[in-house]
């Protein structure tokens, strides 16, 4: 279950309770300030503290998001892009504090920062930098995490923006690709990387086009890695995490939205994922509640343990229809991949803003289709009730979160040696300018001197400077 809720404490509280109830690793929500790298006391924050996942501002904020979780035999997936640097380096001393070694740690960090520039928007400097930072963790993780997912490559939040399914393959494998040759001219050869490398895709209630697109994917990237060479079978496989479409779910009857997560879910199923994420019935509302969660966890159970659909190696392999889906998208993502690397490459096509706006005309098309009823969805343009449901409502008291973590923030500043959280600050910030040094390393022993969140991200920001998209985009 994708989760952040307010503080730390209140996080932690919730993942104990999925963990002792059949979940079997953590997805954490970050909320907005953290993913753009502004700590909770930044005066362009105020509002938004706490309200759309955890907030984290300081290495003590990320132990007590884990305290009591024992991490070393938990998977935990972070979705973190913009602030990735210093929320790895969060977690890496977490577990050093904790005499965990590094390389028993399981889990996945997004640091998927391409897919920000095309749809999410949480990047914090220039696509070229941001690579850079990638390479970095690359390196890092490689020689110190050898079983931790140092990418998730995410197409979910393309279908989310509107893309279609050869779009969301096309542009996410593009992605990918960007990234192995990201890791190959940092010195690293394909087998070590590749293997940890994990994709993250949506899956709406197109159900048979859902399956025939994770099958396209693995035929598609395995044909990809395959040009570098690998030795390690491993490097050629897709693994995939999935999550239903928030997109897809209705305010409008709510309840609903649980026959919609159930069918997204058995999609993804049959369709070979590694590992789920189910959304609550109310998140077209609100963040869900410990009641609507319980749900969307259940809904999983049910799927792994009473409908047996997880015996089947692909159950529709060989169904006319889904074999035929399966061979279009492969070529439709294809010719896209091809016209992509024609032209440079997809961070070069970033940079234009192409993809972006290849993006946003499917969306108006889609949108167009909703209006006109030729795509229908029960209770928003058809099958209308009067009645109205009520739903349990999850209240974030923004303000008081903004108390708690500033005092937090204080206490922290006032305990440390700031001449050595300086130095180190500094050092980032050199090492931005010449590349002479790992980011990541930097990063963790600035954590470890208890630099916040902010300071590192700024750190950077002094080099690399923030990123703003040009107005003709």
């Amino acid at each position: 279950q994708y989760a952040g809720f307010s503080t730390a404490e209140k996080s932690n509280e919730f993942y104990k309770k999925n963990l002792k109830s059949g979940q079997t690793g953590l997805s954490v929500a970050f909320d907005l300030p953290t993913h753009r790298g502004y700590d909770s006391n930044h005066e362009r924050v105020k509002s938004d503290v706490g309200m759309a996942g955890v907030a984290i501002d300081t290495v003590d904020d990320m132990k007590k998001l884990f305290d009591g979780i024992p991490f070393d035999q938990t998977s935990i997936s972070m979705t973190m892009n913009g602030a990735v640097l210093p929320i790895m380096a969060f977690l890496i001393v977490c577990a050093k504090e904790k005499n965990i070694p590094l390389e028993k740690i399981t889990g996945t960090i997004q640091n998927d920062i391409l897919k920000e520039f095309l749809v999410r928007n949480t990047y914090i400097y220039p696509p070229k930098d941001s690579m850079r930072i990638v390479s970095d963790i690359f390196k890092y993780t490689s020689k110190k995490m050898p079983k931790f997912n140092s990418i998730s490559v995410s197409g979910y939040h393309m279908l989310e923006a509107g893309a279609t399914a050869e779009l969301e393959l096309a542009y996410t494998l593009a992605n990918g690709l960007e990234y192995l040759k990201t890791g190959i001219n940092a010195g690293l050869k394909i087998d070590d990387f590749a293997p940890r490398i994990s994709f993250f895709w949506g899956i709406g209630m197109n159900f048979f086009m859902e399956v025939a697109k994770m099958r396209a994917a693995r035929i598609l990237w395995a044909q990809i890695v395959n040009k570098f060479k690998p030795k390690n079978p491993k490097s050629l496989m897709l693994r995939a995490h999935c999550q239903t479409s928030g997109w897809s779910l209705t305010e409008q009857d709510p309840l609903n939205n649980i026959t919609r997560t159930c069918l997204e879910a058995l999609a993804a199923v049959i369709g070979g994922t590694q590992s789920l994420h189910t959304n609550a019935f109310d998140e077209a509302i609100t963040l869900p509640t410990t009641f609507s969660a319980k749900i969307a966890r259940d809904t999983q159970i049910f799927l792994q343990n009473e409908s047996k659909v997880c015996q089947l190696i692909d159950p529709l392999g060989g169904a006319f229809y889904v074999e035929k889906l399966t061979d279009q998208l492969v070529q439709k993502a294809k010719k896209i991949i091809k016209n992509i690397e024609k032209n440079g490459g997809m961070t070069k096509l970033i940079e234009l803003g192409i993809p972006k706006k290849t993006i946003e005309k499917a969306a108006i098309k889609r949108q167009a289709q909703i209006d006109s009823n030729s795509i229908l969805i029960i209770g928003l343009n058809s099958f209308k009730s009067n009645t109205k449901s009520k739903v349990e409502i999850l209240d974030i008291n923004n303000s008081k979160v903004q108390k708690s973590q500033i005092k937090k923030i204080n206490e922290i500043k006032n305990t440390r040696d700031e001449i050595e959280v300086k130095k180190i600050l500094n050092n980032i910030t050199l090492a931005c300018k010449n590349n002479n040094r790992n980011l990541l390393d930097l990063c963790v022993s600035a954590a470890q001197k208890r630099a916040t969140l902010g300071e590192i991200s700024f750190a950077c920001e002094k080099e690399f400077k923030r990123y703003f998209p040009k107005k003709n985009i």
